[in-house]
């Protein structure tokens, strides 16, 4: 029975960091401070930023947690982790390269 309790409390203490990674994601969603939201920084906002890193935090997280990673050998951790991290990362670079040319080209025709 304490196996099953130390389960459940694990399966808490992740619930509330996943929640509170997600509420501050929420908070500076609503607010959008204006340092971290009218500056620039390697094409996006300091606050496109915290979202991709907190996002990327829970993404590990939830597979750490969840996927029981934890339990594996170094190197599968590994080839999972890595492989998500480099895809994750190609994506985010290439939403940034195809949203600022959008964003380039639209801009004299679109009221923003």
């Amino acid at each position: 029975m304490a196996h099953a309790q130390s389960h459940t409390k694990r399966i808490w203490i992740v619930f509330w960091i996943l929640s509170a990674i997600t509420i501050v994601e929420v908070a500076l969603g609503i607010y959008k401070p204006e340092a971290l939201h009218l500056t620039s920084i390697l094409g996006t906002s300091p606050l496109n930023w915290i979202f991709i890193i907190l996002t990327l935090a829970k993404a590990y997280g939830i597979t750490w947690s969840f996927m029981h990673m934890e339990g594996e050998k170094t190197w599968f951790r590994r080839a999972v982790v890595w492989t998500a991290v480099f895809l994750i990362i190609y994506l985010v670079t290439l939403l940034l390269i195809e949203g600022d040319y959008l964003y380039s080209t639209l801009a004299p025709l679109v009221r923003w």
